[in-house]
C-alpha cells in the first residue's frame, strides 16, 4: 500500500505542465505556466530564462505556488521555495529535463535558460470524483 506521500508524488510526476505564482516587486501576483519535473521529497523542478517575468519576481522573492492536474477532478496545490541551479547542478537537470519534456528542447538555449528547485513547504492533494473526497495535506 502506498504511503500519502508516494501518492502525491506519483501524481506530481505523471504531469508536465503546472501553473506556476510568483510574486511581483510590487506584491502583485503572477502566474504562468511551465514545463515541471518531479524529484525526490516532492521537489519540483522548471526551467525559464533570465529576461522573464517569473525570474524577476525570484530574485526578491523564492516563494512560489504550483496547481499541478486537473484531470478527472484530482489537483495538487503546492507551495514552496525556490532555488536556481548553478554549475554541474543546472547542467544535469538540464540533460534530465529536455529528455522528460522534449518538446522543450528547442526552446532551450544554454545562454539563457534558468533552472530551480522547488522545496514544498505545503502540499495538498485532492480527488474530488470520489464521494467522499480524497484528500491528503502535507507539511514539510
Amino acid at each position: 500500500m502506498q504511503t500519502e506521500q508516494e501518492i502525491v508524488s506519483d501524481f506530481i510526476k505523471s504531469h508536465q505542465i503546472a501553473v506556476l505564482s510568483t510574486v511581483t516587486h510590487d506584491l502583485l501576483p503572477e502566474s504562468a505556466v511551465v514545463g515541471i519535473s518531479g524529484g525526490k521529497n516532492l521537489e519540483l523542478f522548471f526551467g525559464t530564462y533570465r529576461t522573464s517575468r517569473k525570474y524577476q519576481n525570484l530574485q526578491k522573492n523564492p516563494r512560489v505556488s504550483f496547481v499541478i492536474g486537473w484531470d478527472s477532478g484530482k489537483t495538487v496545490q503546492y507551495e514552496g521555495e525556490a532555488k536556481e541551479l548553478h554549475g554541474k547542478a543546472a547542467e544535469e537537470f538540464e540533460k534530465a529535463y529536455i529528455k522528460d519534456m522534449s518538446t522543450t528542447a528547442k526552446y532551450v538555449s544554454k545562454e539563457e535558460a534558468i533552472f530551480f528547485k522547488v522545496t514544498p513547504r505545503w502540499v495538498r492533494y485532492i480527488d474530488v470524483s470520489k464521494d467522499p473526497w480524497d484528500e491528503i495535506e502535507l507539511k514539510m
